[in-house]
This record gives C-alpha cells, sequence and structure tokens, in this order.
C-alpha cells in the first residue's frame, strides 16, 4: 500500500464548526454550506464511486421512519448484505493482530481518499504547511490517520478512519482514535455527519483498528434523548431511552483529555471482555430534549456495553452494530424493510443487550471507577 496519499487534509481547531443547525437543511444542502473537511471527503468519495473502486453502486437508497417514539431510520440496502467482505473468525474482544487474515495494509492505495493531520500552529487554508515525512516520525500512531473509503457503503461518504496501518493495532480503541472521531464530527458543518466503532464480539468485521463514518440526511432519536447525570464532572450520563447506553458530551473543549477518559471507559469493558459499540453525533446538551430545529454546539459520544457475538449467526433483517443501536436500520431485504415495526425492531435489538441488573451494576462500576482516575 502506498504510504504517503496524494492528498493530505490538515486543519486545527480553528477549523472547528461551533454551530450546526438540525433542520431540513441537511436534506437539501448545497455546497455552500459544507464545510472544507466536507468538501475534502464528499468530492473524494464520489470521485472514488466514478472510478469504480466499491462492490456496488450505492444509489439513493429507499428510506423511511418507523411509526413509534422511537424514530426508527429504516433503510434499503441489499446489497451490503450479499456483497461485503465475509468477517473474520473472532473469539475474543482482546484478540491479538493477525497479519495472515485480512488488513488495511492490504488494500489498493486507490482507495485512500486523504490522510489527515492537526497542525500545532493552527494554520490554515487551501493548501495548508503539513508534510508526510512529519507525519511518519509519529510512530505511536498518534499522528497519522488515514481516510479510506468502505468498499461495501452503508450510505452516502462511508469511509474507514484507520490510525497509522503499519503500526497493526488490533481493533481496541486508543485516545488518538477517539479524538480524532470527535475532531471530525466537529470539522463537519453538516448534521448529519457520524462517526462509530464496532469492538471485536460487537459485529467488527477487521481485526485492525478503524472507525466507521458516513453521512445520514435524517434526525436520530439518541440527538435528544433524554439523559440522567452519573459524574457530571466528566461529562458522563446515562442515556435512559432505549437502547440504555452511556454518554459523553462536549462542545470542543479539551477533547483530548475526554478521549483519554472515554478510552479509559472502553478499556475497562475490554479488559472485562464485555462488547461495546461507540456512536458520535451533533446532539443536544445531556439532560435537555430539544426540537429539530435547534442548534447543535456540541457532539455526543454514546457507548453501548452489549452481548458478545462470536460467531453467531446473523439476524435475517439486520445486525446490532453501532449504526442499529442508534437508530439506523440497513435493510437486507425488502420484505423485513416493508412489513418490520417498531416493536419488532426493539425485540431484535434487545437480544443483544445486557440484561437489566447486569447494565445497572456495569453503571454503578463505571460511575465509580470515573470518580476515581
Amino acid at each position: 500500500m502506498e504510504t504517503c496519499p496524494t492528498h493530505c487534509f490538515a486543519y486545527s481547531d480553528r477549523d472547528f464548526v461551533s454551530h450546526v443547525c438540525r433542520s431540513e437543511w441537511c436534506a437539501q444542502c448545497s455546497k455552500a454550506g459544507l464545510s472544507r473537511f466536507d468538501e475534502t471527503l464528499r468530492s473524494g468519495w464520489s470521485a472514488k464511486m466514478r472510478q469504480g473502486l466499491f462492490r456496488y453502486e450505492l444509489g439513493d437508497l429507499q428510506t423511511r421512519v418507523l411509526p413509534g417514539a422511537l424514530r426508527f431510520v429504516a433503510q434499503l440496502n441489499i446489497l451490503r448484505g450479499t456483497e461485503r467482505r465475509k468477517p473474520q473468525e473472532i473469539s475474543s474482544i482482546r484478540q491479538h493482530f493477525d497479519a495472515k487474515q485480512f488488513n488495511f495494509n492490504r488494500i489498493h492505495s486507490d482507495e485512500i481518499v486523504f490522510e489527515m493531520s492537526k497542525e500545532d500552529g493552527g494554520a490554515t487554508g487551501a493548501e495548508p504547511p503539513w508534510s508526510c515525512e512529519r507525519q511518519r516520525s509519529h510512530q505511536d500512531g498518534a499522528g497519522r490517520m488515514l481516510v479510506v473509503i468502505n468498499v461495501s457503503p452503508l450510505e452516502f461518504g462511508h469511509c474507514l478512519l484507520i490510525p497509522d496501518p503499519a503500526l497493526c493495532l488490533p481493533q481496541i480503541l486508543t485516545p488518538f482514535a477517539i479524538q480524532i472521531g470527535m475532531e471530525s464530527i466537529f470539522l463537519s458543518s453538516h448534521p448529519g455527519f457520524r462517526v462509530g466503532f464496532n469492538s471485536l464480539g460487537a459485529f467488527a468485521s477487521v481485526n485492525h483498528l478503524h472507525l466507521h463514518c458516513y453521512y445520514l440526511d435524517h434526525e436520530l432519536r439518541i440527538e435528544s434523548a433524554p439523559t440522567k447525570p452519573l459524574v457530571p464532572d466528566k461529562a458522563f450520563h446515562c442515556m435512559t431511552d432505549f437502547p440504555p447506553g452511556f454518554v459523553f458530551y462536549t462542545e470542543g473543549e479539551h477533547l483530548e483529555g475526554m478521549a483519554a477518559t472515554i478510552c479509559q471507559l472502553t478499556d475497562y469493558l475490554a479488559e472485562r471482555n464485555i462488547a461495546h459499540n461507540l456512536f458520535l453525533t451533533r446532539g443536544c446538551p445531556p439532560k435537555s430534549c430539544c426540537s429539530p430545529s435547534v442548534e447543535r454546539s456540541g457532539v455526543r459520544i454514546l457507548i453501548w456495553p452489549r452481548l458478545s457475538c462470536f460467531g453467531a449467526k446473523e439476524e435475517s433483517a439486520f445486525n446490532v452494530a453501532l449504526c442499529e443501536l442508534a437508530g439506523h436500520l440497513p435493510f437486507k431485504s425488502r420484505e423485513d424493510f416493508d412489513t418490520i415495526a417498531e416493536k419488532k425492531v426493539k425485540g431484535i435489538i434487545e437480544k443483544y443487550l445486557l440484561p437489566e441488573e447486569a447494565f445497572l451494576q456495569l453503571e454503578m462500576e463505571l460511575a465509580k471507577y470515573l470518580q476515581t482516575i
């Protein structure tokens, strides 16, 4: 694989977008309303689609919002169910990286959209000062992030965020990966830009550290779902809506420290062999419910501990991973897409959640743990 992609995207905190409005704008957004990050990602992804680098043409996915309080967003994406790469055999949440299996060092260089780098000095512009040589000097991976197309896309702009592939990191979150995930959301002016992570045992299909990112032009319930505080000084809350999970919230300050805190929590889960999914989205501050027209100045980081799935039979309608827990349901068949109701969706998701007693026990443990670090 090419070690230095042709296009290098440099940014600083000055590129962060403070105010994003959750409205119908996102379904009709024009290029003039997009950030430099959005323009780079969307145009690069579209160019790769025209080059025929994907396993299928995505097209305009048929979409409907299921009736009910949870407002599940259902999409028909049959080809992803049939054409995506077969998931690797996983037996442990902390499974070691195996160079013999597929990994992102094997991808073709044409699949790279760009490489991200954060500038220390804050200079921005069309061609910010940056060099791949400088980036390669970061041997710990904290500095080099590739943005690569997902050849079996869920939605428009579906890419993978991959910390330096040459480091051969297993699919366990690092502070750097989490920080870049948050920064990517703040770099976007589009309220439908999302980032997520599947741990091993939570439907991660490749044991090589990566996050997903994509655009979805529909509001998700988790953006405004009510929460209760657990450790307020760590911005740590619990979502009281379905499905139950944990929430961090930030408006862009002290992202490095928050990333470290979130990683301590996910490390706690991994060390106890608790599978988990993470999802980042623009959202309302905790403890409040807001309407679709309210600005989204901050980012919600949601973490769902869940039952592990090792070699389990896949669901016929949809698998339960990062986007499904967030309320975005890519369906594998038209029959399920046309007929499924909210009650059945909840029933499928509940099979993968921790039992209520186990979740409440974990909630107490995590709150106590975060108070002591």
